[in-house]
């Protein structure tokens, strides 16, 4: 443009003639990407080197006891309290954030589920009847009798569903929906078609959900408290709540504990683990197990004829196969 225009720029020309040279002297595009490549490698090399020539941090080992109000929770083990002491730290704490009065207390237990030779305690779900109600809360139970004289006594203890088998076809379709089923001896064989619907709910003598007596089985299920084992070895449940009297927390507490008990031998070690309370806005406070667990008395031998009898099962077993 500039010869047309009659512009004069001194040099031009020579400038004009250069460019060809410039861009045939450039390097193929190939030999950019080999230099890129080799580059990466090298600086993985040398991250992998720094990283090695860096030297390990090791923690150091947790004190037993801070000296001063304020330190690092970090540095030191998780205190442990007493249970009358802890459930008046949490009265404590309530009155001095101000909160709900009548929140509940809560209880993490975290369990031990090994068993010898490669065996464990199967995840498990109870109820349990606490010494001390904490709230109005009721389960809906349904009764299985044809009687009608015991349908009347269920209907007088509270039951919220009372029949025989014309139930089945309505729980089959989900048309009928409860939180416990209980049942007398007599309907039993008539029942079968719900044991698959039902699974751990049908009515059972280990679970204190068949027999005679209708008001203690209605009572027992209406106001008992359930509980089942999460992420195959932790319980967390409610047990109480704050602005109940320190004696009837640590009643209902240790009712709880006794109940999980049941769940391992005694001869092998304590299922409980550990145990954490706490409400519904403190922290959690580690308890100590003394005192709490329930004493359980080991018979001399037990333990060995418990192995025995194991060791006679898999020889029976070898020998059969």
């Amino acid at each position: 443009l500039a010869p047309r225009r009659g512009w004069v720029f001194p040099g031009l020309d020579q400038r004009l003639a250069a460019v060809p040279a410039l861009v045939s002297a450039a390097p193929p595009g190939r030999l950019y990407a080999a230099a890129a490549k080799t580059a990466k490698k090298g600086s993985q090399k040398s991250k992998r080197e720094e990283t090695k020539e860096k030297k390990v941090t090791r923690r150091r080992p947790l004190m037993s006891k801070p000296v001063d109000d304020v330190y690092l929770t970090w540095y030191y083990k998780r205190p442990s309290y007493d249970l009358e002491e802890a459930v008046g730290m949490l009265k404590k704490f309530q009155e001095l954030d101000f909160t709900y009065p009548k929140q509940y207390v809560y209880m993490n237990v975290f369990l031990d589920m090994a068993l010898q030779k490669q065996k464990k305690v199967d995840p498990f779900s109870s109820i349990v009847l606490l010494p001390y109600r904490f709230t109005d809360e009721t389960n809906k139970v349904l009764v299985f009798t044809e009687d009608e004289q015991e349908a009347e006594t269920a209907r007088e203890n509270g039951a919220a569903v009372v029949g025989g088998v014309e139930l089945i076809k309505w729980i089959l379709e989900d048309e009928i929906q409860v939180d416990f089923y209980v049942a007398v001896p007599a309907i039993m064989p008539k029942l079968i078609p719900l044991r698959g619907k039902l699974k751990r709910k049908y009515p059972n003598t280990k679970r204190n959900s068949l027999g005679h007596d209708i008001p203690k089985m209605v009572q027992f299920f209406r106001e008992g408290l359930e509980y089942a084992v999460q992420d195959e070895n932790v319980i967390k449940t409610r047990i109480a709540r704050l602005d109940m009297p320190t004696e009837q927390i640590i009643a209902n507490l240790k009712t709880v504990i006794s109940d999980i008990c049941t769940f391992k031998p005694s001869t092998y070690d304590p299922i409980v683990r550990r145990l954490v309370i706490r409400s519904s806005t403190s922290e959690g406070l580690l308890l100590k197990l003394d005192g709490i667990l329930p004493q359980m008395e080991k018979v001399e031998g037990e333990g060995e004829e418990e192995e025995k009898h194991a060791e006679d099962d898999e020889e029976k077993q070898v020998q059969e196969s």
